[in-house]
């Protein structure tokens, strides 16, 4: 029954932040809209951040509850995630372009979070001076955005992003906040509850269900763009929020709490990086993302949860 009850927990925390995410975003959106603040910069900083806001609120969630594998290894696993089967289911059902300013700015800056961490990691530890380092990058990264949006003059349609009343927007800020944080909280403890009771490390639990979950959003964004030929939002999408997860919401939750983690974290930083570099080279080689480079990623990430499964279980002699 106690399985039954936080499977049904699980999923109610998983849709909890997705809708939460989707009403904060609105919101925010509507509201900075309303104070004449340019689409385009709404884009690239509230609505990148809000497809985020899932994995933010777990990591913290789980920063504050002491279940620091599972607050890293969200973060690790959503990154291995968006890269390899978001961007890979994306392309597999609509192939498209890489868009080259991504390319130039955006994905070797992934690269390079994915690597600060990696040596950040190598003591099994984010201390609270590291984490507040990861947060000054983050608020670095959203200045060269928004610098880049103000000088190049996007043009976008001012209907883009859809205007609520004042206090509509309100609501929807404030009830999309009670989503995420309530979600966060369910998804902790259910995910919790499954890595004791099945004898399941956080670690695991973080990488594969959790970092799976609190993904939704950007396989939803990412799906939806790449049918409407939007490039630059189904490969943008992505890497935005795999750098946002590593600056912003590692640098949170370790300024909330330290947090140390399990060896084996260290080792998925590095494969991040590692699958971070291939399909840089793939994408800029290629210049699109093709299906046959879409089922790689999907393959690839297949077998990298085999993988971890099988070390989580001391079942692999090497």
């Amino acid at each position: 029954m106690d399985y039954v009850l936080n499977l049904f927990l699980l999923v109610l925390g998983f849709a909890l932040l997705i809708k939460g995410a989707d009403l904060f975003v609105d919101g925010s959106s509507s509201v900075a809209k309303l104070l004449k603040i340019p689409a385009v910069i709404i884009g690239l900083t509230i609505v990148s951040i809000g497809t985020s806001l899932p994995e933010a609120a777990v990591s913290i969630s789980a920063s504050l509850k002491g279940s620091y594998d599972l607050s890293i290894a969200n973060v690790v696993g959503s990154n291995i995630f968006n890269l390899l089967s978001v961007v890979g289911v994306s392309a597999f059902i609509c192939p498209f372009v890489v868009d080259r300013v991504i390319m130039k700015r955006d994905f070797p800056i992934s690269i390079l979070a994915a690597a600060i961490l990696a040596v950040m990691l190598i003591d099994n530890t984010l201390s609270r001076i590291e984490a507040a380092i990861l947060f000054v990058l983050f608020i670095a990264y959203i200045l060269l955005l928004v610098r880049s949006a103000l000088k190049n003059r996007i043009q976008q349609s001012s209907d883009e992003y859809k205007t609520l009343s004042p206090l509509k927007s309100i609501l929807f800020i404030i009830l999309g906040g009670a989503g995420i944080i309530l979600g966060g909280t369910l998804t902790v403890d259910s995910a919790t509850f499954f890595a004791t009771s099945l004898g399941m490390s956080e670690l695991l639990v973080g990488l594969t269900i959790v970092a799976v979950g609190t993904s939704l959003p950007e396989l939803v964004t990412s799906v939806v763009a790449a049918k409407k030929g939007e490039s630059e939002i189904a490969l943008g999408n992505v890497v935005g929020s795999n750098i946002f997860n590593i600056f912003f919401i590692l640098g949170m939750s370790g300024i909330v709490h330290p947090l140390t983690c399990d060896p084996g974290a260290l080792i998925d930083t590095v494969i991040l990086i590692a699958v971070s570099t291939l399909m840089f080279f793939i994408y800029k080689a290629k210049n699109k993302v093709s299906r046959s480079v879409g089922l790689l990623g999907v393959v690839i990430y297949i077998i990298y949860v085999v993988y971890i499964i099988l070390r989580a279980y001391n079942m692999l002699s090497f």
